[in-house]
């Protein structure tokens, strides 16, 4: 049969000139505009460890029987990973300038601690202890800045040197034991027990609530999964009004920004920003809905909200902040621009030792003292993970701090869940391996389809 004769037949049957095949392509066609109106694709893009985030807290609550949401758990989940929060605040604002990290930070948490240990233990004033950790971070970053920024020596080498040398120096002032924190009033502004929470002030202005909350029948109880309800006593009004106040101020401050991209002829897909808005806004108000039946608002929280507020307004709303994202874009033109770029790198490194001096006190609180055998141990690759997990370029330039609290708070569930289920210490790291090689391996490829 000759290829004219076949082609009739082969349309007649259903192929490329058969109508209902081309309603079929018609159809897919409206379905693939349909998805490019919406910007689909984009949203994928950008909101990825957002979707994976809540695909792993579902998965960990399955084989966990859903005990990681349990108020206790997620409570001890701010208090386990608060450092991560801070560290990877500091490591943050090194990668922007062009994929440059700090090895040091966990021996310097270990150092600064230790100091503070040391000082406590004398006798010595808690703030006063606390004010020397600061200023010990800070000196540290800024000692480190001068040989990155001025002599110029590759941040991987002098951070590494710091990772060797301040390790060393704490084992050293505290004698190769550990120093003790375990002293009340530090506890309770900077640890992780039953007094290390905001008091509950607004349970006097609203006595009814906390009988309402604490019903046994109430439709509450079914909004805590994993957590035993025959044990609830009490709930938290104060944590529970400072999770709406959260949620209201970030709906309207995302509202101002959508409103501001529409103004200024921003291309935005707003269902897509809708949606990120609508679920970030019912998981702070579940969290703190959550932690009002355990203990309340964890001081450590306090601590880790004052940095990642401050640090997410200097990154997006300064000029030291937008030269960071410069001097990673394009190092050499910024310096044309008239931008001292090696200051840029000193005050990266200066504010990473100061953030690795408040972890050091955190550290202290949570484990009630410093070990150097092993306090800040693997702490820098924690921070590096959370950064790049939450979407900061390996190359420089890229990256948010609303990004690495997302990239921080999958790292902390991967660990607890991972905890929960019994997976043994090694394939605990294996699988934070993949995770970070996976996340980078998106960057990258990310980079060579815009290229």
């Amino acid at each position: 049969m000759s290829e004219k004769e076949i082609r009739p037949q082969t349309m007649a049957a259903g192929g490329p000139g058969n109508g209902s095949s081309g309603n079929q392509l018609s159809s897919w066609q409206q379905f693939i505009e349909l998805m490019q109106r919406l910007k689909v694709r984009e949203f994928l893009q950008k909101y990825t460890m957002i979707i994976a985030l809540f695909a792993v807290i579902i998965a960990f609550g399955i084989m966990s029987d859903w005990k990681i949401l349990s108020n206790e758990e997620i409570t001890n989940l701010i208090g386990e990973n608060a450092y991560v929060f801070v560290l990877a605040t500091g490591m943050l604002l090194c990668i922007l300038t062009g994929g440059n990290i700090d090895l040091s930070v966990g021996s310097v948490v270990c150092f600064t601690g230790g100091i503070g240990c040391i000082m406590m233990t004398a006798g010595a004033n808690m703030w006063l202890a606390v004010a020397v950790m600061l200023v010990t971070g800070l000196a540290i970053g800024v000692f480190q800045g001068f040989w990155i920024a001025k002599i110029r020596v590759p941040a991987f080498i002098a951070t590494l040197a710091g990772m060797y040398a301040f390790r060393g120096i704490a084992s050293a002032i505290l004698g190769g034991h550990r120093g003790s924190a375990d002293f009340s009033d530090f506890l309770q502004v900077f640890g992780v027990t039953k007094t290390s929470y905001i008091p509950d002030f607004m349970k006097n202005l609203l006595p009814n609530v906390e009988a309402a909350m604490i019903n046994k029948e109430s439709i509450w109880m079914h909004f805590l999964p994993g957590t035993n309800a025959n044990g609830l006593k009490t709930f938290n009004v104060t944590c529970m009004c400072i999770g709406i106040v959260v949620a209201l101020v970030f709906i309207v401050l995302k509202v101002r920004k959508i409103l501001v991209q529409k103004k200024m002829n921003i291309s935005q897909s707003i269902p897509a920003q809708v949606i990120t808005t609508v679920l970030i806004s019912l998981l702070v108000l579940w969290v703190c809905f959550d932690m009002s039946y355990y203990r309340g608002f964890p001081m450590v929280l306090v601590w880790v909200a004052l940095v990642l507020g401050i640090y997410a307004y200097i990154t997006n709303k300064t000029a030291i902040g937008r030269h960071l994202y410069a001097v990673g874009g394009n190092e050499k033109a910024t310096a044309l621009s008239g931008v001292k770029t090696r200051n840029v790198y000193w005050f990266a490194y200066a504010n990473i030792g100061l953030l690795a001096g408040l972890a050091g006190i955190l550290a202290a609180g949570y484990s009630k003292g410093i070990d150097p055998a092993n306090a800040g141990d693997g702490y820098e690759m924690d921070a590096i993970a959370a950064c790049f997990i939450g979407g900061a370029s390996a190359y420089g330039g890229t990256g948010k701090v609303s990004g690495m609290i997302i990239g921080a708070i999958l790292m902390g569930i991967i660990n607890k869940g991972m905890m929960l289920i019994n997976v043994e210490a090694n394939y605990q790291r294996v699988v934070k391996g993949l995770v970070l090689l996976i996340a980078v391996l998106f960057d990258v490829l990310s980079k060579r389809q815009k290229r």
